[in-house]
């Protein structure tokens, strides 16, 4: 019961801090408001195959139904990652040097941050679903039940990751270049704002596009967390469905895990 309270009490700080914080609430609606309502406005007509006459989709969606799932897991990637960035305040300020002398074990301090940030980042990710009806696609409830679970399994991993890269960076401007220098490959390269084309086989594909960049699409694990979404919000998948839960599940675990050897490294140094 008192580590429940120890997880509890260290969630709540995480999460006052991070709604108080007006920059990163202000970055969690302008990213969907910009890349839903004028990159996905502006590109929605070149995704059709012919635009004038008798119209055909090459894909059966548009591309604003496209891009959506992408943004939602474009403003939980900036958000649960940069959430981390209070793991450096706490070191720089003494907050971290005082609860890691608390008789609590470490798991309880880390599982209180990791649950923290991946709350602000699901609420971040729940700002793009206000979008919907301006993409015309239509959230039914059990999409949406589905697709919250998914929003916080996803934001749960990619917390621990921010984490476990502030552990290995000094600075607060260190790690806001070195979470971009992550943040931004892993989504451009996540099939995220252009799709590799499902009605061709893989090796019409590596005809079509260079080869590097779709083994970078094929290795990037965000690239089946971007399909997982489609998935649920637009019922269209280019993967195994069951693919990217299962990623985001092994994510999670793994720097969960690291993340807190590395806390238990720090008690003791």
């Amino acid at each position: 019961m008192g580590n429940l309270v120890g997880v509890y009490a260290i969630w709540l700080r995480e999460v006052k801090r991070s709604l108080r914080d007006r920059g990163q609430l202000i970055g969690g609606i302008s990213r969907p408001l910009l890349w839903v309502l004028i990159l996905g406005i502006g590109l929605n007509p070149y995704f059709r195959a012919e635009v004038f006459g008798q119209v055909r989709f090459a894909v059966p969606y548009t591309y604003l139904q496209f891009i959506f799932p992408a943004v939602i897991v474009l403003n939980i990637m900036y958000t649960a990652i940069q959430s981390a960035v209070s793991l450096i305040s706490d070191r720089e300020f003494g907050f971290m040097r005082e609860i890691m002398v608390s008789p609590k074990p470490r798991w309880v301090i880390l599982l209180g941050k990791v649950l923290g940030g991946a709350t602000v980042a699901m609420l971040h990710g729940c700002i793009v679903l206000l979008l919907a009806q301006f993409t015309d696609v239509s959230l039914r409830l059990t999409d949406l039940v589905l697709g919250l679970a998914l929003m916080f399994l996803l934001a749960f991993g990619l917390t621990c990751l921010g984490i476990v890269i502030a552990n290995r960076v000094r600075s607060f401007e260190g790690f806001g270049v070195f979470s971009n220098a992550v943040i931004l490959p892993l989504y451009f390269t996540s099939s995220s704002i252009f799709p590799l084309d499902p009605a061709l086989s893989g090796a019409q594909t590596r005809v079509l596009y260079p080869e590097w960049l779709v083994l970078l699409v094929q290795y990037n694990p965000m690239t089946y967390a971007v399909d997982c979404f489609r998935g649920v919000f637009i019922n269209f998948n280019q993967f195994d469905p069951l693919r990217g839960p299962l990623i985001m599940i092994v994510i999670a675990i793994v720097f969960f895990l690291v993340g807190l050897r590395d806390f238990t490294r720090m008690g003791k140094s």
